[in-house]
């Protein structure tokens, strides 16, 4: 039987959930609410392999500036900054792509010419071709899925990214928004689109409420379940995968 290569997450705690790590070159997409710690989540992925190999990594982003991230991840201690000038880390701002025509065949070959597809997925094929990225994160997919209110168009748009990050090579995240809570939580068409999906979520008992990681599926991955307490500290996402949540 072939050995299944896994990627360290670089979150404490996680990969004992996972046996070990992301299984490589998977798609896997992280849900939350407000407040989660998904970007965070995706940032410490990302850091953790611009300081463990030679190669590079991509983070996409939809909604936040370069100088705003470089910031606000500052608190964790990681210098993206450095990690740019080193040749590590690169930023792409997808934000400039919302309402834009699709650009020209000739420069993006394959995405972004109208139809279903959208000049965002251009651009990330684009970035793609010029890193060649060990690791990538779209943040958050929620702005691509809000161009397309059609659901048919919609699923074509999500197929399309998730076959480009497949084929990239790279082991890759997809953050996306939490919608409902609990038992009322809507299954979203990108958890059954995507190789594996992570869940961070609040549960309440009375007057406590506990941040709670759950994951949902991992494609060639034996998985934890059960809900798993997790804390943002100063060093980042800290998983607590031997104690329950309440």
């Amino acid at each position: 039987m072939q050995m299944i290569q896994r990627i360290s997450t670089g979150i404490s705690g996680l990969d004992e959930l996972i046996e070990g790590g992301f299984p490589a070159r998977r798609v896997l997409l992280v849900i939350g609410g407000p407040g989660s710690g998904k970007t965070i989540f995706a940032a410490q992925f990302l850091v953790n392999g611009a300081l463990s190999s030679t190669g590079k990594v991509l983070y996409v982003s939809l909604e936040e500036k370069k100088d705003d991230f470089y910031r606000e991840m500052l608190r964790f201690g990681w210098d993206l900054a450095k990690l740019e000038r080193e040749d590590r880390f690169v930023f792409a701002d997808g934000t400039e792509t919302m309402g834009r025509p699709p650009p020209q065949p000739s420069v993006l070959p394959r995405f972004g010419r109208g139809d279903s597809s959208s000049p965002l997925l251009g651009l990330i094929e684009f970035e793609i071709q010029q890193v060649h990225p060990e690791r990538l994160v779209i943040d958050p997919i929620s702005s691509l899925a809000l161009q397309f209110p059609d659901l048919i168009d919609r699923r074509g748009a999500i197929l399309k990214l998730v076959s480009l990050l497949a084929s990239s090579g790279a082991t890759s995240i997809m953050t996306l928004e939490l919608r409902g809570r609990d038992s009322a939580r809507e299954v979203q068409l990108e958890e059954y689109l995507s190789h594996g999906v992570v869940i961070l979520r609040s549960m309440k008992s009375g007057a406590r409420v506990a941040r709670a990681i759950v994951v949902e599926k991992m494609r060639e991955t034996e998985v934890d379940p059960n809900p798993r307490p997790y804390r943002i500290e100063r060093s980042g996402i800290v998983v607590f995968p031997k104690e329950s949540v309440m």
